[in-house]
């Protein structure tokens, strides 16, 4: 009987802590979108923001594995697709994907092993602008990629590349205390 009631105090408390890392994430994802569509565009020496919602993405996928990061950019893709216009389900896609395929380098993951996230980082917001280029750009003939590039792409990783160094950072050590 006691072995019982020590089994439901190990399994409520797990169930426990897994609500509050869910709502964790779940506030992390809120916040990053309201950040990048509030105050992101308000500061004036920013030419192009930080993908906050691909950072967390990549980073999320890259940590937990396919099906956590596939989730997880489901959820930061329906965020989007709720506020911008387009097709329903255009952003979802394309984060599912990266952080479904992110999900495949968890098992090269190591602690203070930064280089692979960097490289991840200019991936993911490579084949993200590469879709957004295919399907709202080129499809109606706008062909200037090198303008595209230069004032869309280039600004936009090289920004969120400075984001992940700090946000990854964070976000691997508050995802080390939750496991904890």
């Amino acid at each position: 009987m006691g072995e019982t009631i020590r089994l439901k105090g190990k399994f409520s408390k797990k169930l426990k802590n897994r609500r509050v890392r869910l709502l964790i994430h779940a506030l992390s994802l809120i916040f990053a979108f309201l950040i990048q569509t509030s105050v992101f565009p308000l500061i004036p020496f920013l030419a192009e923001s930080p993908n906050l919602l691909l950072v967390l993405t990549f980073s999320f996928g890259f940590l937990h594995g396919n099906l956590p990061g596939m989730l997880y950019g489901l959820f930061a893709g329906l965020l989007m697709d709720m506020f911008y216009s387009g097709p329903f389900g255009f952003y979802s896609f394309i984060f599912l994907l990266i952080g479904y395929f992110n999900g495949f380098f968890n098992r090269f993951y190591y602690e203070e092993y930064l280089t692979l996230p960097i490289f991840l980082c200019v991936f993911s917001e490579l084949i993200y602008h590469i879709y957004i280029y295919t399907f709202r750009f080129l499809v109606r003939a706008r062909l200037d990629l090198p303008y595209y590039f230069a004032h869309i792409i280039f600004p936009s990783t090289v920004f969120s590349l400075i984001v992940t160094v700090f946000l990854y950072r964070f976000f691997f050590s508050a995802n080390r205390r939750m496991a904890d």
